[in-house]
């Protein structure tokens, strides 16, 4: 590791002797540092850093390890409890990686760091300057604006502190905007005089907060008078001794890295812990493409990130040193191109060796100029991994004296890999429509407390609804009526049947609580940083609810969550879409159900969705479905796949914030209505709505390390719907002799359903499916349906209905089945 040593000689030696510098402090501090000279009006010398991956080519596992360790010790510091609540903010251009490692350590912080790039679109949420610096200006540009909002600890990192003025600066603009009571500033080396150290205190002191100080070592270099005259003129002599222009023999092929659609790029707009999610699962195979376009026989290989891309960069050399150096024998090395000038001299004292010029390739908002690469020429690379963002990808970049070309005459092999440069995207804000109301919400509709979902339905409490289920079913057989066109009368279940809820609640609480976990951090992860949930009535109501609940124990997220209507054969409620794209970006609109059977309502979903963009030319909405179970492998938003009692499948209404099923009909809903339902007032003495969210909430604590296990793998699998669950009911519904698939309705959640609201033929068991099913066989006994057991069953069970037995039967138009 040790690069601060050539030969025995520190590599801060040659500066030292000739402008007289000491370097003072903890003992492995000139481990750490070597020491080199610019042309910097205001400070000549520089701590050259031998385990940033900046200027010096080091081991990926060492410049992360540096920085891990870091966010580890400040989690200490805090404690887990203040840990959850801290963001963590690296400084432009240095410690943009640095930074970024810390946030890692610390486990669960999100990450933003400053930028000199700015974006067009992207509000400014404050700045501030570096007092040294030959570029100066530092722009804050997250995505979400809340994201410096809070009183959480704030986490700053910096590669060096030499005189604490970048620090003062940050907090100082920052603590107007957004004050908060502490502050942790990081740095791989704390290199102020015991005046500055004491600034900071008193500053700390004048704002009423309190500021700690983490660093891997500590010293102070002590200056001579008249050092920077001195250095001045050490770098004016020098600086004609550069690296000559060659000619580019090496050759240079592009490498697709295949990055994940929508993943930040880096910190510089925000990257959260769902971020570093789908980067890990997708780095092995990112590094496994670089690995098999390195030649065979390259046994140095360099990764070189670009300026501000340090982390993805770096992320990407360490995921392929493991590679390589298991199957190449290979040694890989990291650094970063960078626009800070510094004189090279070839001595084994003086810590840069040589140096690349090449004309700046991103477009800077400061006009063209020179950037550098440090110690790669010279260094026997046989392979130079180039990784730089799309808009750095550029003819600047591919001219004769560009830096693929400088690379190439000195590494017979150049790969270029680009990484999406991610801008945040302009919220979709569509005018508003004039007719619809706002959503209706607890108490006045629904026992759920008002914050936990709004109705985008009417209340239609008033109107009788209701009929027997065979006088129903007979209306809708003979006459072609609409199976949304009227409710069946809510079940009431008795003794027993309540017993064996909440014994079920009991036994699957944790199971169920896992399930939400997983999900909602897979939304998070891939479809919205902050998504709004948009509940299918009424199975995926509590479902929702559940998962809003989720994101804020975990992340402190207060998500939006809305119920609406689908009917089968008739689509979503439009309406209800117009008034979402109204409130809403509908790119951020996931919607919620509780469970796939067969796929019915997934593929009514995509159709309505597809209608309703060629009808109302608004577009965003996504259909794809998350789920808490998808046993029927329909969709690829899931918490499980397994198909197991959730016992809100039990009952009605009771579980389900005493709201009836949705209802449409002409008569009651006009074009400029929402969907109808009723809100059951009078079953409060039985409902156990909020009982059941309050259970599985209770048991979040208990599963939060097997969530993260299992959505992060869950990340990196391939869950692509296989649609099984169709093939088999189109099986049973020919083995049985029914031959329509609407007449199957498979797994536990279905099954329930059709006990408790039609009149099922016969019930499939799976051999050996133990208490997942006392429910369900409860119901059949209490019914007279027969329960069979069936050996090779893909669901826990299937509820049949057959036409020949029952007026039950409905199409996928909704109406009866004709024999």
């Amino acid at each position: 590791m040790n690069n601060a040593v050539n030969n025995g000689v520190w590599s801060g030696t040659w500066v030292a002797q000739r402008l007289g510098l000491e370097l003072e402090g903890d003992d492995n501090l000139s481990d750490l540092l070597g020491l080199a000279l610019r042309r910097n009006p205001k400070r000549a010398h520089l701590l050259v850093s031998n385990v940033l991956g900046k200027h010096v080519p080091q081991s990926p596992s060492v410049v992360y390890g540096y920085g891990f360790a870091l966010g580890r010790r400040v989690r200490d510091l805090l404690g887990d409890e203040e840990a959850g609540k801290a963001v963590v903010l690296g400084y432009a251009e240095t410690a943009t990686g640095l930074g970024h490692c810390v946030a890692d350590g610390l486990g669960l912080a999100p990450y933003l760091h400053s930028t000199r790039r700015p974006v067009p679109g992207v509000a400014r949420a404050g700045g501030f300057e570096e007092s040294h610096s030959h570029a100066t200006s530092h722009l804050l540009l997250p995505e979400d604006p809340a994201l410096l909002v809070g009183d959480g600890p704030l986490v700053l990192v910096d590669d060096e502190f030499s005189t604490g003025n970048t620090v003062l600066n940050t907090i100082r603009d920052l603590h107007e905007r957004y004050p908060r009571g502490r502050y942790v500033v990081v740095a791989l080396v704390d290199m102020r005089s015991a005046a500055d150290a004491g600034r900071l205190a008193d500053f700390a002191r004048e704002i009423g907060a309190r500021v700690d100080l983490v660093a891997a070592a500590s010293g102070t270099v002590r200056l001579p008078e008249g050092v920077l005259e001195k250095g001045q003129e050490l770098v004016a002599r020098h600086e004609s001794v550069a690296v000559p222009a060659q000619r580019s023999y090496g050759r240079i092929q592009r490498v697709d890295l295949v990055w994940p659609r929508g993943l930040p790029d880096g910190g510089r707009h925000g990257f959260t812990p769902r971020h570093r999610m789908r980067l890990e699962a997708a780095l092995p195979t990112m590094a496994a493409r670089l690995a098999e376009a390195i030649p065979g026989d390259a046994r140095r290989v360099l990764v070189l990130g670009f300026e501000e891309l340090m982390y993805a960069p770096l992320r990407l050399a360490r995921e392929l040193e493991q590679v390589v150096a298991a199957d190449m024998a290979a040694e890989v090395r990291y650094s970063t191109t960078t626009r800070s000038p510094v004189l090279a001299v070839d001595d084994p004292g003086y810590a840069i060796r040589s140096r690349l010029v090449f004309p700046a390739h991103d477009d800077p908002a400061d006009g063209l100029g020179e950037r550098y690469a440090y110690n790669v020429a010279g260094a026997g690379f046989d392979a130079v991994v180039a990784v730089v963002d799309s808009a750095a990808d550029t003819a600047e970049l591919h001219a004769p004296g560009g830096l693929l070309a400088q690379l190439a005459a000195h590494a017979p092999h150049v790969l270029l890999a680009v990484v999406p440069s991610y801008v945040p995207e302009p919220l979709y804000v569509p005018e508003r429509p004039a007719m619809l109301p706002e959503p209706l919400r607890g108490p006045a509709f629904s026992s759920y407390p008002p914050e936990e979902v709004g109705w985008l339905l009417q209340d239609l409490s008033d109107v009788t609804l209701e009929a027997p289920t065979e006088e129903r079913e007979e209306a809708i057989q003979s006459g072609g009526a609409h199976y949304a066109e009227s409710l069946p009368v809510e079940y009431q279940p008795s003794e027993q049947y309540q017993e064996l809820f909440h014994a079920a609640l009991e036994t699957s609480a944790a199971r169920i609580a896992q399930a939400v976990g997983v999900v909602t951090e897979t939304v998070i992860a891939e479809r919205s940083p902050r998504p709004v949930l948009v509940s299918l009535a009424r199975a995926g109501t509590p479902v929702g609810v559940l998962m809003r609940r989720w994101a804020q124990y975990r992340h402190g997220l207060d998500l939006p969550h809305y119920a609406v209507s689908i009917v089968r054969g008739r689509g979503i409620d439009a309406n209800a879409l117009r008034w979402l794209a109204a409130h809403h970006d509908p790119s951020d609109v996931v919607f919620v159900d509780g469970w796939t059977g067969k796929g019915a309502i997934t593929r009514e979903l995509a159709d309505a969705i597809k209608e309703f963009e060629e009808f109302d030319g608004i577009t965003g909405f996504d259909p794809e479905i998350a789920v808490l179970a998808d046993p029927g492998s329909c969709v690829r938003t899931y918490g499980t796949r397994e198909d197991f009692l959730i016992p809100s499948a039990c009952l009605n209404s009771t579980v389900s914030g005493l709201i009836s099923r949705t209802v449409l009909r002409a008569d009651l809903v006009g074009p400029h209505d929402f969907h109808g339902a009723k809100f059951y007032r009078e079953l409060a003495g039985t409902d156990v709505s909020v009982d059941f969210l309050d259970a599985i909430a209770a048991r979040f604590g208990e599963v939060v390390d097997a969530v993260d296990a299992a959505a992060k793998e869950l990340l990196s699998t391939d869950r692509t719907p296989t649609w099984e669950g169709w093939a088999a009911v189109e099986r049973i519904s020919e083995e049985y002799g029914i031959h329509d698939v609407n007449l199957v309705k498979p797994g536990v959640g279905e099954t329930t359903r059709v006990l408790l609201r039609r009149v099922p033929w016969k019930i499939l068991a799976r051999a050996g499916a133990g208490a997942d099913l006392d429910h369900v066989r409860l119901l059949a006994e209490q019914r007279g349906v027969p329960v069979e057991e069936v050996g090779e069953l893909p669901y826990t069970c299937v509820g049949l209905i057959h036409p020949r037995y029952t007026r039950g039967a409905t199409g996928a138009d909704g109406k009866a089945v004709a024999l």
